[in-house]
């Protein structure tokens, strides 16, 4: 039986790379055996400490000796089946191929389903092309982007693996059948796994090349415009394309489908509006990074792109780092025009001399509504973008069903309560993204400030710092973007981080904005026991489009939670 082994190492001495001899010594040593008795070791799990007193790496191996028991390997593979199921076996549509999407269409395919995956955008491979167009300042694609198309939006926008999710079998599960795929291995036992959106593409392209030969249909640039229903239940799509006939729809769409929440609400499903978080992303010289979360060691250990990670409470909400992208680019990922929103990506080897992060804060549907969305701003934020805009989201007129004063949105009226408009919370989105835009001056130019600046109050710009962001920077003020109710909380929040990274929020800080697509801000009801939508049998709101995930992985293992309560029914 392989023994568990427990090693701390030298900063140097990286335990993805360490060499056999000297680990088998290691292990020896630890262990009070001869090393020559060890007939391998397996890295389980590894993580680093970079405390001042405490910096080394922290390893668990699995060690088999002689005498053990040869242990087969766990077979990395996605056990699909190797035909296509029958004419006769139930059709499930799926809409959006994210990572909810494609495990959904995993586990359906193994249990014998038909699978139809319908995805507005374009294959993982076509989907480059408008990404360079958008990092040239050109228009967005509006159906291929960073936020839509094959894999995602996580594809070309990082790829990080890690969820604070409990079930780490099934955490493990996904990790597996994404190495089967092509991923990395190191995946397996890193603390932080990551996969980078250079070799991402290529995983979720195997994904769809083994999904196909076990007989799932992709169909690409293929919008649903429509779910067919017969009484309360759904019976099908219709598409751009054409009617698909389906005995269950999976809506598996990403948090920028505005168009297929209301889609589904239309149809009769019950829709809620969910907190969600905004604010801007913060780019800092990795450089500077490194020596302090490494106190000067980094580069003669040879050490990875640090990271952090950072939160704080200011008035009752959370404010904190997002989506941390060490060594990392700045990227634009509106899906329209007239708007203007950044996200953070990396490459595996996070080789960019610039790390960046979302700081952002955390707002729950009572924040926009009533006296308190006055306290924080938001009707001045709504008059402003509607005054440069004619997004129809701000210029729309809500009439209370109850009978009450209809709501202008463009003259800054705000509802007094959350239910009297789910989507008010897209609305504030869209509102920050068009004065964003505005500020950069168009060509997906960011507004930019420096974090002495904006910690200086209203009024201080100076000429932007050197940034990754290809599109380039546009000084502002972010005072004039953002609500007063976010920036008072962003700038507290960077003095308190400044006391743990020190510069965090001075000279080294610069504020790029806005950050805005952290998840939805609307919520698809779905019934506890069966995850169907609530008021609409046979849909399946599913992932983080309809407010049930917030990443890859939990958006992988609410993919694989719909497909099985499909299959049980």
């Amino acid at each position: 039986m392989p023994s568990t082994c427990s090693l701390q190492l030298e900063p140097e001495l990286h335990p993805d790379q360490l060499d056999p001899e000297l680990l088998f010594r290691l292990l020896g040593e630890t262990l009070e055996i001869d090393p020559t008795t060890i007939q391998g070791a397996t890295l389980l799990r590894y993580s680093f400490d970079a405390r001042k007193r405490h910096m080394k790496w922290n390893s668990e191996w699995s060690v088999a000796l002689e005498g053990d028991p040869v242990e087969e390997e766990a077979e990395l593979g996605l056990a699909l089946p190797n035909s296509a199921p029958t004419e006769e076996a139930p059709h499930v549509v799926i809409i959006g191929s994210g990572p909810a999407g494609l495990f959904c269409a995993l586990d359906l395919a193994r249990g014998g389903a038909r699978v139809t995956l319908c995805e507005r955008g374009k294959d993982v491979q076509e989907r480059r092309k408008d990404l360079a167009l958008l990092n040239r300042g050109e228009e967005a694609a509006p159906d291929s982007n960073y936020c839509f198309g094959e894999g995602g939006a996580g594809t070309y926008s990082d790829g990080k693996l890690y969820t604070r999710s409990g079930d780490k079998t099934a955490i493990e599960g996904i990790l597996r059948e994404l190495v089967a795929l092509g991923a990395p291995e190191n995946i397996l036992a890193h603390w932080r796994p990551h996969i980078g959106s250079n070799l991402l593409p290529k995983v979720i392209a195997e994904f769809r090349r083994q999904l196909e030969s076990a007989g799932v249909e992709f169909q690409f640039n293929t919008r649903v415009e429509e779910l067919l229903t017969r009484g309360d239940s759904v019976c099908g799509v219709r598409t751009n394309h054409g009617e698909i006939t389906a005995d269950s729809v999976v809506l598996a769409t990403g948090h920028s489908a505005l168009d297929s929440l209301q889609m589904a609400q239309r149809a009769g499903a019950q829709v809620a509006a969910k907190g969600f978080a905004m604010g801007v992303r913060i780019e800092h010289p990795q450089q500077w990074l490194n020596n302090i979360q490494y106190h000067g060691k980094g580069q003669e250990a040879n050490l990875p792109a640090a990271f952090y990670e950072l939160s704080s409470q200011v008035d009752e909400r959370g404010v904190y780092s997002f989506c941390m992208c060490p060594g990392g680019w700045v990227v634009p990922s509106q899906a329209a025009t007239g708007k203007l929103v950044v996200n953070g990506m990396s490459l595996s080897k996070r080789d960019s001399p610039f790390a960046n992060s979302g700081i952002v804060v955390g707002l729950e549907p009572r924040d926009w509504c009533g006296k308190r969305g006055w306290r924080w701003g938001w009707h001045e934020v709504l008059k402003k973008a509607a005054a440069v805009s004619e997004d129809p989201m701000l210029k729309e007129v809500i009439e209370d069903p109850r009978g009450g004063a209809s709501i202008p949105v463009a003259e800054g009226r705000l509802p007094i309560h959350p239910d009297l408009d789910p989507f008010f919370g897209v609305r504030i989105q869209h509102a920050l993204e068009v004065l964003a835009a505005h500020a950069g001056g168009g060509q997906h130019k960011a507004p930019a400030q420096s974090c002495a600046n904006f910690l200086q109050g209203h009024g201080r710009v100076g000429e932007p710092k050197e940034s990754s962001y290809l599109p380039g920077l546009t000084s502002a003020d972010f005072h004039e973007i953002l609500p007063k109710g976010i920036a008072r909380r962003i700038a507290a929040g960077l003095e308190q981080f400044s006391e743990q990274l020190p510069g965090y929020g001075d000279e080294f800080g610069q504020l790029i904005g806005v950050e805005t697509r952290t998840s939805s801000p609307v919520r698809v009801l779905r019934e506890e026991n069966t995850l169907e939508a609530a008021g609409l049998s046979n849909l399946f709101p599913c992932g983080e489009g309809s407010g049930y995930a917030g990443g890859i992985m939990s958006a992988a293992l609410d993919g694989k939670r719909v497909a099985q309560a499909i299959l049980k029914d």
